[in-house]
Formats: structure tokens, sequence, C-alpha cells
């Protein structure tokens, strides 16, 4: 399955696209294998799937009323075919492919792709273009048949009630409408149903070994949605909102702290290496540290209950950080940089439009990875020094022989860091829009 996503991902319109997308891609896809002189399809034969080469090689010939400037090109690995299949209007095929030497291709079903692509309009118009670009640049076709490609957000306006130019929130609804189709939601709910069984099956009903001792699943959910608690702790009882909203506002400053120190510390040492030189063997000596390690400091450095705890939760989250900062920078390529300068631009200018646009992606990375381990580290500070919080709450539980509420908060972190988590995976994707529309125009 690798191999056939690495071949996917080589053919130039999928060049752009995530793994999760290429995964389903794959599996709308089959392999077949010609001899040479075997006829893949014929001139007006039915138009319903595309062709990737996988290996050997095929003669594509256009018909002469196709107005193609050049009729005959040789595909070889990686090469893409039968793109007929994506147009709008076009039920025929416009060429005629013959295998010239023992070939292996990848067949994708046509209206499978179009459907995969449905769901995300915004890569599904930047895939798009891809084929529209290979249409015009490498099968010499005129605008008009590249024109025939479907735009997703269009499609999206004319479905919608007053036909007006797509919104935000139009977009947003019809991703979902398409994600509910789509199997992917059932699967996760799949996913969650197989869990919570073997929670049940192994606890309650089995008694194994090890799982004897643990919460049960009835236990749990009876406790957490109890309006009478039998620990104290529920969806009904105040305190719980109120270690939630604790927790979130230490997260916040955390991790607002090690944004406002960490990107433009990390930009700095991948921009100058002066400075690197200064810094980084510093903060390498710090990185390792755990967490737990700093907290003696943390509590005879900073007075009070609630700012070591921040720090605490701070470190990790600025580490995480700075780091990917840095490799962010580090990864444009210096032509880049070199080209600004030849056109007259500063060093300020290059900075500012250069490296930090191309760091992004990098940080953005950093910045998801930042969010989940200020989580770890919180829990870990609450759990040593706080008097409030979601960790305090499983520590105290732990304490008090309260299983059913360490289960609770521990479900209650996952949630609630899964949420953070997506809000900054929301900004990022907002944010980097002007990337994906880069990547559509590469070869344009």
């Amino acid at each position: 399955m690798d191999q056939l996503i690495d071949i996917l991902k080589s053919a130039m319109p999928f060049q752009t696209v995530p793994g999760g997308l290429l995964q389903e891609i794959a599996d709308i896809s089959t392999k077949q294998s010609f001899s040479p002189g075997d006829l893949i399809y014929a001139l007006g034969d039915i138009a319903d799937d595309v062709y990737i080469v996988s290996s050997g090689s095929v003669e594509h010939t256009l018909g002469k009323e196709t107005d193609a400037k050049k009729h005959v090109k040789i595909l070889r690995s990686g090469g893409m075919f039968g793109w007929a299949a994506v147009l709008e209007g076009q039920n025929t095929r416009l060429a005629k492919t013959v295998c010239v030497e023992k070939a292996e291709v990848i067949r994708i079903d046509g209206k499978g792709l179009i459907g995969i692509f449905k769901t995300d309009p915004t890569l599904g118009d930047v895939v798009m273009s891809r084929f529209a670009t290979m249409i015009k640049k490498e099968f010499t076709m005129p605008e008009t048949t590249a024109a025939m490609v479907p735009s997703f957000k269009q499609a999206i306006g004319a479905d919608s009630m007053l036909g007006a130019e797509v919104t935000g929130m139009s977009l947003t609804v019809y991703r979902v409408s398409q994600w509910l189709r789509s199997p992917r939601p059932y699967l996760m709910l799949f996913g969650f149903g197989f869990l919570l069984s073997f929670w049940y099956l192994t606890v309650e009903v089995w008694k194994l070994p090890r799982f004897e001792d643990m919460p049960g699943l009835t236990e749990v959910v009876t406790e957490y949605f109890s309006k009478d608690p039998y620990y104290g702790l529920s969806v009904y009882t105040p305190d719980y909102y109120k270690h939630i909203g604790i927790s979130v506002q230490r997260i916040a400053i955390a991790f607002t702290l090690a944004t406002a120190l960490g990107v433009p510390l990390g930009l700095f040492m991948g921009w100058s290496k002066k400075f690197r030189e200064y810094i980084f063997p510093i903060f390498e000596v710090l990185r390792p540290i755990p967490v737990l390690a700093w907290v003696p400091l943390a509590i005879i450095m900073f007075s009070g209950s609630e700012t070591p705890v921040i720090f605490l939760t701070f470190l990790a989250s600025f580490f995480a950080t700075t780091l990917n900062t840095l490799l962010g920078v580090q990864s444009i390529d210096e032509s880049y940089s070199r080209a600004a300068y030849c056109l007259g631009a500063s060093h300020w200018q290059t900075f500012r439009h250069v490296i930090v646009p191309g760091a992004m992606p990098y940080i953005f990375t950093g910045l998801q990875i930042s969010i989940g381990v200020a989580w770890f580290s919180l829990v870990a500070g609450e759990m040593v020094s706080g008097q409030f919080g979601l960790g305090y709450v499983i520590n105290t539980a732990y304490m008090m022989v309260s299983y059913p509420t360490i289960v609770i908060g521990m479900i209650t972190l996952g949630v609630v860091g899964y949420i953070t988590s997506a809000l900054v995976r929301l900004a990022g994707d907002y944010l980097m829009q002007w990337r994906v529309r880069e990547l559509a125009l590469v070869d344009d």
C-alpha cells in the first residue's frame, strides 16, 4: 500500500494531496499489467478511469479533432493519462493509448476521485487546477479543454439558495454534509464503540487480571452524568467546569507566552548563524530536562501556587515551538533569499517576506505539538503544586480512592485537548491559504 501511495504522490496533480486523502484515492485504485502492443483504451471509449504509469511506458495519441499542438506523447513512471474522466461534459476518450513496453499502471475510478475531492472543495480546486495545467502544458491541449475541469467551490455556489458567491459558512456546511456522507464518521464511531466495548468486557464481564480493579464503564458513566454524584464530580456540578476553566486559562497563558517567545527565538536562531551559535547550545542543554525536574526550582522561584504551574506548562510548549520554528527556517532554500537580495530587498524585507512565510508550515506544526505537550506538562504541574485544575482532580481522586473521578478527569483532558489542537489546526489552515494557492500555481 505504501508503494501505491508513493506512485500516486509522484503524479503531478496529486503532489500537494495530504496522506489521508492519498489513502482514500488508493482505496479506489487497482493495478493492471499490460504487454507491449496491448491497447489500454481506444479513441471514443467511455472515459471512466484515470491512469498513472507505475512502470514501463505507454504511448498516448490524441485524436486530430482535439487541436493539440503535439498529438503523440510517451508516458513513463509517474505519468498520468486518461484525464478525460475528470472533465465536465466529456464522456468519451480523446486519445488512444497503447503499451510500448511491458507496463504496470494504476487505474483510479474517475467518479470516486471526484467524490473524494468534493469533501474538501479547497484542496479539490487545487488538484483540478493542476490537472488543467497538466492538460495544457504536458498534453498541449487548448485552453477550452483545460477549462472543462470541475470547480468545486463554484458547484457549491450554484447549489446555494441565492446562487451567491461562496461564503465561509456555506463552505463549512457543504464540507460537513460531505463528511457525513462519507464512511469516515461511521468508522470513527466504530472505533469508539470498539474501545468502549473492550473496556466494558474486560472490566465488568470477563474481569480479567489487571483489569478487574479498574472502574467499569457503567460506574464511570453513571457517576459522570449523575445529578448527585457519589464522589462529588459530574457534568452537573459547578466544580467540574471550574476545574476545566482554570486548566484552559493556564494553557492559554502558557501557550501564548511560548508562542510569543518561541517563534521569534526560533526565527532568529535560524536566520542568524552567529546568534544560533550563542543560543542553541544552551537551548539544547535545557531542552531534554524533564518538566518534573523543574518542579522544585519553579516552587522556589515563583511565589504562590499559580505561577509555578504556568511556568512548568510554558517550558515544554516553548521548547517544541522554538525547535520547529528553527527547523522551518533551515528548510528554506537559500536561493530564495539570494533572489530577494538580487532584486534589491533589504535584510529586514527578506526576513519578513521570505523567511517568515517560508517557515510558517513548520511553525504551525510546532504549535500543534506545543499545545499537546502543554497539556502533558500542565497535568504534571497541577498534580504537584496546583490547587485547582484537571491534573489536581486526577491526583486528588487517586489519593481519595475515587477511581471513577480519575477516568472522568482523563476523558475530559482528552476532549478539551483535542478541541484546543483542532483550533490551532484551523488557525493554521486559515492563515496559510496563500500556500495552498501557491502550490496550485507552481506549474502554471
